[in-house]
């Protein structure tokens, strides 16, 4: 293995309309900051909102980032800006091996099962048939080639509602579209996934990110098929078992999205 050195600007912003302020205030759940974990250090942050009814911090999904629960009558504009630290460990996946499922700790149980959007229970017959062969990081590295090699990135093809089984049909998509895929085919061979929500430095165009993350040898490590970007050019924002557990925002009742913008940079230190 070896530890990764990269240092990462982030600007992001969100304008939200609330359309229908007479019918009272919207609960919002806001989550864009990078994660304050070990594998990377937020040098300098701030996050710059309005005036709202209500503000509190709650812990994310696995303890890993927070969410902020806002309750607003009115617009939602956010700033966030932040330089990170990238110091993760890397490894060669395909050399990696699986964990024994009976052996596996009881947080990673979760990331075996099925959810909303990566139902990988209808593809146990299907990674047997193109991957029986392969086991641990050597079926996880073939699934990701699969992916890349037979979906095509194209924005606008799916929609909120696009499962890892649409997507899988398609054989095309975006981000999101691909790491669900890859989450499901992955669970459907016993190894446990999850989906990361991320800012990646050489995605194009310039947005929030999503890649997998698989549990081999006893640790998460992350996989982005799409190949826009790698584990030592991304700062994490908080995981889940698809992406309905890790929105940038969630909102409790009616919003309309006006623009947003990504911005990740690359710092070279003095």
């Amino acid at each position: 293995m070896q530890l990764s050195h990269t240092q990462l600007s982030i600007v992001t912003t969100l304008d939200y309309a609330v359309p229908h302020p007479e019918l009272g205030p919207v609960d919002c759940l806001l989550q864009v900051e990078a994660a304050m974990i070990p594998e990377q250090s937020v040098l300098q942050a701030r996050i710059d909102l309005p005036p709202v009814d209500h503000f509190a911090r709650v812990a994310a999904q696995a303890q890993i980032g927070e969410r902020i629960w806002l309750r607003t009558s009115g617009p939602l504009q956010v700033r966030y800006e932040a330089t990170v630290s990238i110091e993760r460990m890397l490894a060669e996946i395909d050399t990696l091996p699986a964990v024994p499922p009976h052996l596996l700790p009881g947080e990673t149980v979760d990331y075996l099962m099925p959810s909303r959007y990566c139902t990988s229970d209808t593809f146990h017959e299907f990674v047997e048939q193109e991957f029986g062969p392969l086991q641990g990081g050597a079926r996880v590295g073939a699934i990701r080639d699969f992916i890349a090699r037979t979906l095509t990135y194209e924005a606008g093809s799916s929609d909120a509602f696009t499962t890892a089984a649409d997507t899988f049909q398609s054989r095309k998509g975006v981000c999101r579209d691909y790491a669900h895929l890859m989450i499901a085919l992955v669970r459907a061979s016993a190894i446990p996934a999850r989906f990361a929500s991320v800012y990646g430095l050489g995605v194009e165009p310039q947005d929030f990110h999503a890649v997998a993350e698989v549990f081999l040898d006893g640790a998460w490590h992350m996989v982005d098929a799409t190949g826009m970007t790698s584990p030592d050019r991304i700062a994490k924002i908080g995981v889940g078992r698809d992406a309905a557990d890790v929105s940038f925002l969630s909102s409790f009742g009616k919003v309309e999205l006006l623009s947003q913008s990504v911005q990740v940079t690359e710092l070279v230190p003095a």
